[in-house]
């Protein structure tokens, strides 16, 4: 079975495993795991920011930095199709009381006009004022997009001369950089808070790191521990998220063309595939995941049209291939040309948007 759903579902690798079993242990409630250290410090050293923190899941460090920039009933900005909005079960509001509005885009990426039309910094006494603006990089539910830096910047700048905290949800900033060319720490910079997803992308088997100043990751460490996420013999994880930080990074261009194949194979626009995630339009995509499992490939439905194909660790190029012709051969997929429709197996089609 060739698993596309996600870059999420890798297994760590034999050195990885290594690396994990030979770790260096301790408490890390008390600060006295060396292995997590090491990484809390190597992550914030690469993004150019104070501190790190380890946490569980890249859901915990995106609220963590959302809580440090946002007071209860103060207001979030963030895309339409956000990860903090979409796919993080109203945790900024459960948790920390923040309200959200979001601003349209397409494919998620970043335009900071959209941002600064609906920002009402110091809204008054009647009003919700908005203290923070999220970003995401890459856009997961955009497919995959990287950010325009000079879009950032724009928003960066705004958010500056505004006194508007300014968070990136960098869970794959890895892809990011290896598909930019743009180094880390320009990626990270500008913003008060980072997060980074050691599973996404990477292989590790668990955990996401936030990184701020060191006042603000002293904050964060408290509440971690009330969300419940102090851990004790950490490296155990930190040795398998520092294994994939330093060997994992630069193979990610393998992903990044091995979606490109499928894409192609597809008919899916290139221009709609920055790294390693592919967006298939397609006529049901209930039927379309259940016969491209049947047929040995495992897609994920996301939406009513969509399908999503994401390339990972472990899928060499030939997997990539041997998915391309599996899910081309698809009767969902199978297109005619004259009328620019997609068919499926029955009468029903829809049209493919270009």
């Amino acid at each position: 079975m060739i698993d596309l759903r996600s870059d999420t579902v890798t297994r760590p690798t034999p050195a990885m495993r290594r690396a994990m079993a030979e770790a260096e242990v301790g408490d890390d409630v008390f600060g006295e795991d060396p292995e997590t250290t090491l990484l809390e410090q190597e992550v914030a050293e690469l993004l150019g920011h104070e501190a790190g923190l380890f946490t569980p899941s890249g859901s915990m460090a995106n609220q963590l930095g959302l809580r440090l920039l946002v007071g209860p009933g103060e207001e979030l900005l963030a895309d339409v199709q956000a990860h903090v909005v979409r796919a993080e079960l109203g945790a900024a509001a459960v948790f920390s009381g923040i309200t959200t509005r979001t601003w349209a885009s397409e494919r998620g990426r970043l335009v900071a006009e959209s941002v600064q039309e609906i920002a009402e910094p110091n809204a008054g006494a009647y009003s919700v004022s908005t203290t923070a603006i999220a970003v995401e990089n890459t856009h997961n539910f955009g497919g995959g997009t990287v950010q325009p830096q000079l879009e950032v910047r724009a928003v960066q700048d705004f958010g500056r001369a505004h006194g508007i905290g300014l968070h990136l949800d960098g869970a794959r900033l890895w892809n990011a950089h290896v598909a930019s060319g743009t180094s880390f720490r320009e990626l990270a910079s500008g913003f008060d808070t980072v997060s980074v997803c050691m599973s996404k992308g990477l292989g590790a088997p668990v955990g996401s790191v936030l990184v701020s100043s060191a006042e603000r990751i002293a904050a964060a460490r408290i509440w971690r521990k009330r969300y419940g996420g102090g851990m004790r013999q950490t490296g155990i994880l930190a040795a398998g998220a520092r294994y994939a930080l330093h060997e994992h990074v630069d193979r990610l261009a393998e992903d990044h063309a091995n979606a490109r194949t499928i894409a192609a194979a597809l008919d899916v626009d290139p221009g709609t595939v920055d790294t390693n995630i592919v967006f298939a339009e397609v006529s049901d995509p209930a039927a379309f995941v259940a016969a491209a499992a049947a047929a040995g490939v495992r897609v994920m439905q996301l939406g009513r049209t969509t399908v999503r194909i994401v390339t990972h660790l472990d899928v060499s190029a030939e997997d990539a291939e041997q998915a391309a012709r599996v899910l081309a051969a698809l009767p969902p997929l199978r297109r005619d040309r004259r009328t620019d429709r997609v068919s499926d197996a029955g009468d029903r089609s829809v049209r493919r948007p270009r």
